[in-house]
């Protein structure tokens, strides 16, 4: 009898421990704003095509050992929008499209998994691609009706108090009707946020910050706020989405007794795909992938500790992978050199710098230049027609009505120039907005076996509270 209580004892003890080395001490939650099954398909096999073969070219995340299919509808809608597919992912709870850290009453508040991190001891941290206040990051951290209500966004990431974020910029980091409280900027400061501007900025101020926010430096937040630049159209001195997390993993890991948290979205996907800007869309998947490089670089150091989930918080734009022939032609989509937004941008540089007296050599030029139309990619005669019959309508000693997307306006022989090379590509798109498809999930790590089925994006918080032991 004295031997089997021993043996119990034992086995229980080893259960204990078992148990105890299973939980996630350090989490990683990449969330791929707008990247359904097939962003991620089409982006792998567009790298096996650049090699010369059809079939993928696997992204590290795809390789991970555990993955599902995620359901994304709202509570109120059959497709949802960010603020409400982030505030599932982050809480556990649905709510009305548009609301972000509230039940679909839009009074109730919820609270997310980030802040059951902070509540456990963990140090967390949120970073983006887009501004710090946008619907996803907002999403961990907000509570409001509207998530268009960006200055009392950034008072709640104040009040929040988690020790890192990154991002653009904010949005609105000033307001005409509470000026008394001064700009975002000096609010974050006075409650103790040290504010680095750029990656090099960071890695000075870092040592001797006790909270911090990275944002973009103010010369590329001049030029644009609301998103650091599209891994495509990236030069020198843009600051990264892999500057970014490793920021944050330098940052949090600090007081690694504590464990941590983080959430990085790759929140321009979404965007490309907005835009119907394929490739530019893969680019983006490409560019989370290396985030994630940085995370499995740490799993690797500590195997039996962390966690690490990738999602998405719905699709967009319903991109199709074959437009009726049983082909692909992806490889057309490596000649791009800039996205359809760069390349309107070059346009409207054109015009200015001729006074509107564009030719038809000049953007030709141009097109070939930046997407390899003509130069690395044939056209058919009809495209080529389609192409000139948009300049002649456009661009002769005219200012047109721009394309306008979810978040860019573009000349619409850029639209025209995009179309073609999707089209060449034999990549279709059912709208310029959300779609209900299907979202992927991948894992790895302590509690990753969790993440195996098909399960509702609800799920996914709740599965990560079971795996840091925090409960649902």
């Amino acid at each position: 009898m004295r031997r089997f209580s021993v043996i119990l004892t034992v086995l229980l003890t080893m259960f204990v421990t078992q148990v105890a080395a299973q939980q996630a001490k350090y989490i990683f939650y990449f969330i791929g704003d707008g990247m359904g099954v097939n962003q991620v398909n089409g982006t792998e096999a567009m790298g096996a095509e650049l090699q010369g073969r059809i079939g993928t070219e696997p992204l590290l995340f795809t390789q991970f050992p555990y993955c599902g299919l995620v359901t994304t509808y709202s509570a109120t809608n059959g497709v949802t929008d960010s603020a409400a597919g982030g505030t599932a992912l982050a809480t556990g709870y649905k709510t009305k499209n548009g609301t972000l850290g509230m039940l679909k009453d839009q009074k109730t508040v919820i609270y997310s998994i980030a802040v059951k991190a902070k509540e456990a001891g963990m140090r967390v941290g949120i970073g983006t691609s887009v501004s710090v206040d946008h619907a996803t990051p907002a999403s961990f951290y907000a509570h409001t009706p509207s998530r268009s209500n960006y200055y009392d966004i950034g008072k709640d990431l104040i009040k929040a108090g988690f020790d890192f974020y990154a991002g653009s910029d904010f949005q609105k980091p000033v307001s005409k009707k509470a000026a008394a409280e001064g700009s975002l900027y000096e609010q974050c400061e006075a409650a103790g946020y040290t504010i680095a501007r750029g990656y090099a900025d960071y890695q000075k101020k870092n040592d001797k910050a006790q909270r911090l926010i990275l944002l973009q430096t103010e010369e590329a937040s001049k030029r644009d706020r609301y998103s650091i630049p599209y891994a495509i159209d990236r030069e020198k001195g843009d600051m990264t989405l892999q500057e970014i997390t490793n920021a944050a993993i330098d940052f949090l890991s600090e007081d690694s007794d504590k464990g941590f948290f983080m959430m990085i979205e790759g929140g321009k996907i979404d965007w490309a795909c907005h835009a119907n800007d394929a490739g530019t869309a893969f680019r983006e998947v490409e560019d989370l992938d290396n985030a994630v490089k940085l995370a499995y670089d740490f799993y690797k150091k500590h195997p039996q500790e962390t966690l690490i989930v990738i999602t998405a918080d719905h699709e967009t734009g319903g991109i199709g992978l074959g437009t009726g022939e049983y082909a692909q032609t992806l490889k057309a989509l490596g000649e791009q050199k800039m996205s359809v937004n760069k390349l309107s941008n070059k346009m409207n540089e054109l015009r200015r710098q001729t006074g509107n007296k564009v030719t038809w050599e000049m953007a030709k030029g141009l097109i070939s230049d930046s997407f390899g139309l003509w130069s690395r990619v044939s056209l058919t005669e009809k495209q080529e027609a389609r192409l000139r019959e948009t300049f002649d309508k456009t661009f002769l000693n005219q200012q047109p009505a721009l394309d306008e997307s979810e978040y860019q306006k573009d000349e619409p022989l850029a639209t025209v120039a995009k179309e073609v090379i999707n089209e060449i590509a034999m990549v279709g798109w059912m709208s310029g907005s959300h779609s209900n498809g299907y979202v992927p999930v991948f894992a790895i790590g302590a509690g990753a076996e969790r993440f195996c089925h098909k399960m509702d994006n609800t799920d996914i918080p709740k599965k990560i509270c079971e795996a840091a032991g925090w409960g649902k």
